[in-house]
Order: structure tokens, then C-alpha cells, then sequence
């Protein structure tokens, strides 16, 4: 059959259209995504203003007709942290509802971390052993554990490349002491969470998720995004070290102008590396894999689970 899944995040709503069953890998068929920044709408009491509503309630029908095109059977529509932390959210979600009749699920950070955990393992196999998962995504970092299919740990940490850009780094490029003020956040966020997954033991594979890990891998010379999914990709700590000092001194403009990196997301490319530094560093890890499949990818595969139990 053909499911949609429609993830309305911070930086963008993404359709993503598979073709898929119990029991086997889901094909890609269709992918359909528009820029929102719905994470830049809040206002000063952290609410999604009207104009921002009304945008988002665009952004959806368009997403709706491009699944009604694609001939999606089943939509799985869902939100993550710039919906779950307004403070105006179940007026923006009725909204969406009785303008679109699309009913947006909340996921809570936990249940973003465990969902790309799944798809992280279903991609690597049993074989893999224990795996460690990061996701950077707009307005949050994702953090699992496992050797299961369920992860032991998972805890989801505001420190996502979009908000922390917002909070903390104004200028372009950033001051100096602006970058210096957000590494020392970063690394004292992380290192709070750091206690519960050592004590679980060493990752067999530290693996990473996300548009913000997949650039910086590009970065520091990964295979291009047009060579598929199944290339091998990598991304060194030592590499990434190197760049962030970089990326600093850029503009966003600059850093368009890199090899993997869009227009929409140079701007907060800097966070988002000084974030993946920081957990690298503090996980003690020297090299991860970068996983083609995140938390669309684990949605939908649930979703066949669910459907397999029937």
C-alpha cells in the first residue's frame, strides 16, 4: 500500500510518500517539502501567531493535494518540538484540524528519540550490537541507546540547531564570545545525560540522523547525497573540529556556498556543529555512521508493525 507520513517540524513540513507492507523495506515513492521555520513564528510569549497559523494551514492543504496526487491510502500526520512547546498548541492544532481535517499528533521528545531509534536499527540490523543514535533536528537533540528494538535510553534535550541559532548566536557571523557563551551551554546540557548512558556500556556503533549530521559529513568529505542511500558515510570527530572553527567565522551566505550545504539551513549549520562536537566529545566518540533512515522512516515502520498485528 501507499502511506504518507507528514512531519511538521521546526525548520520544515515534510511529506514523505512510501510504498510499503508488513515485512518489507518501505520505497521511497514521492517526497514533498516546504521551508515553514515554524520555530522562528513564535512570538515573545511563545505562541504561534495567527499569520504563523495560517501559513502552517497553507503549507498542510498543499501536502494533502500532493498525497491525494500520489495516491496515498493512509496518512500518518504528526508534529514535533516548535508545535509541542507553543505555548498556544492545542489552539494551533484545532485550527489545523478544522481547516484541513488533519488531526496532527504531538510526539513528545522521548517519542522522537525511541522512533529514530527504530529506524536506526532497522537500517543497521541486528547485527550492529548496541547503537548509540543522535538526531539534531530544528528544536531538539535526540539521544538513544539499545541492543532491542526499543532503546534502554532516551531522552530528548532542547538543543536544536534552529533554536539554539534564534537564542543564542544574532550576528552573521556570530561574535566570538557569542559562539564561546553557546559551546559552554551545549557541552552543560549534554553532559547532565551523560551518567545514564554510560552506565549501560560502550555503543558497538554510534550512529547519527539527521540533515544537520548528513552536511557536516559532506563536510568532511562523505559521498554526495546523489551517490544513494546505501554508500557508507562517516563522520570523524577530528574532522569536525577542524570545520567548526570555520563555520564560526562565516557568513551563512559562506557557508551556502559549501559542498552539501542549503541555503535554508547555513544559517544554523554553526549550532548544529557545535552540538554534534559536543556530544561527540562527551560520548567519547571518535567516528559515527550516518543513518539514511530518522524519524519519518521509524513512524512509518511502526505504523507497518501496528498493521502486521492486526
Amino acid at each position: 500500500m501507499r502511506l504518507g507520513v507528514l512531519d511538521v517540524g521546526s525548520n520544515t513540513v515534510h511529506l514523505l510518500v512510501v510504498d510499503a507492507h508488513p515485512g518489507a523495506r518501505p520505497l521511497p515513492a514521492h517526497s514533498h517539502k516546504a521551508d515553514l521555520r515554524l520555530a522562528q513564528l513564535l512570538d515573545g510569549d511563545g505562541a504561534v501567531g495567527p499569520d504563523g497559523v495560517d501559513k502552517l494551514i497553507a503549507v498542510v492543504l498543499d501536502a494533502l493535494q500532493a498525497a491525494e496526487d500520489k495516491g496515498v491510502e493512509d496518512l500518518l500526520p504528526f508534529a514535533t518540538s516548535a508545535v509541542r512547546e507553543a505555548s498556544n498548541a492545542d489552539d494551533v492544532l484545532a485550527r489545523v484540524k478544522d481547516a484541513t481535517g488533519v488531526e496532527l499528533q504531538v510526539l513528545t521528545g522521548e517519542e522522537e528519540a525511541r522512533l529514530t531509534f527504530l529506524a536506526a536499527r532497522r537500517w543497521f540490523g541486528w547485527s550492529a550490537g548496541k547503537l548509540l543514535v543522535l538526531d539534531i533536528g530544528g528544536g531538539s537533540l535526540e539521544i538513544a541507546y539499545g541492543i532491542d528494538e526499543e532503546p534502554d535510553a532516551a531522552v530528548s534535550l532542547p538543543l536544536g540547531a534552529g533554536r539554539l541559532t534564534a537564542g543564542w548566536l544574532p550576528g552573521d557571523p556570530p561574535a566570538p564570545e557569542d559562539v564561546r557563551a553557546l559551546r559552554r551551554h551545549v557541552r552543560a546540557q549534554i553532559a547532565r545525560t551523560v551518567g545514564e548512558f554510560s552506565r549501560l556500556g560502550v555503543a558497538d556503533h554510534v550512529v547519527a540522523t539527521s540533515k544537520t549530521f548528513k552536511q557536516l559529513a559532506r563536510l568532511a568529505g562523505a559521498a554526495r547525497s546523489a551517490e544513494g542511500p546505501y554508500v557508507q558515510r562517516e563522520l570523524k570527530r577530528e574532522s569536525l573540529e577542524g570545520w567548526v572553527p570555520q563555520l564560526a567565522g562565516m557568513t551563512a551566505e559562506q557557508r551556502a556556498d559549501l559542498p552539501g550545504v542549503s541555503e535554508g539551513r547555513a544559517g544554523q549549520l554553526l549550532a548544529g556543529a557545535l552540538v554534534a562536537e559536543g556530544a561527540m566529545d562527551l560520548f567519547g566518540v571518535e567516528t559515527l555512521e550516518i543513518c539514511p533512515w530518522a524519524l519519518r522512516e521509524g513512524v512509518i515502520l511502526r505504523r507497518l508493525d501496528h498493521m502486521a498485528a492486526e
